[in-house]
């Protein structure tokens, strides 16, 4: 081999190296943004300390930034993050999950339940709406002839403080 096929052979492998270095060092973008697939770790707490929800110990929470898939609150809380990046935010009720409504409280005759299962207080009920739409009931209260619904998110009303790691962004 001559010295110029030797030196134009290594100017290509120069130039293969450094496009490989160029842009094999890229494993997506860092910085969370609206469109973006994030994982994050997370513990959720009350006011009073306790925990409602984590995801420590298991798999990260993903979803697309943006969408709409997280409360509002969360999805704000991640904007911005970088991978990696850890921070605490308390969420006040309105961009969570709404504050508890009075409205969303019904009573109807017994009569109207499932009757494969005895009813009782605490019991998760699915309740088709005249749209046709399904919402999630929970019986706070029986009587003889009546059961008292409420159609408010558990944790409605509550300000939720957020551990957050952003662990992936794609």
């Amino acid at each position: 081999m001559g010295k110029k096929t030797f030196a134009i052979l290594l100017g290509v492998l120069l130039a293969i190296t450094l496009l490989v270095i160029g842009c094999g060092g890229e494993s997506g973008p860092s910085t969370a943004e609206d469109g973006n697939t994030v994982k994050v770790h997370y513990t959720g707490t009350l006011d009073d300390g306790s925990v409602f929800d984590t995801s420590v110990g298991g798999e990260p929470l993903e979803f697309t930034l943006g969408q709409g898939q997280m409360i509002t609150g969360f999805e704000n809380a991640v904007r911005g993050m970088e991978v990696g990046q850890s921070k605490t935010v308390t969420i006040p009720a309105d961009e969570a999950y709404g504050q508890y409504r009075d409205d969303l409280v019904l009573v109807v005759e017994r009569s109207q339940l499932p009757e494969e299962r005895e009813p009782e207080v605490g019991q998760q009920l699915y309740m088709q709406q005249p749209n046709g739409s399904v919402i999630m009931v929970v019986i706070i209260e029986l009587s003889e002839t009546t059961a008292t619904l409420d159609a408010n998110h558990q944790l409605a009303g509550e300000d939720l403080t957020f551990e957050i790691e952003l662990v992936e962004v794609r």
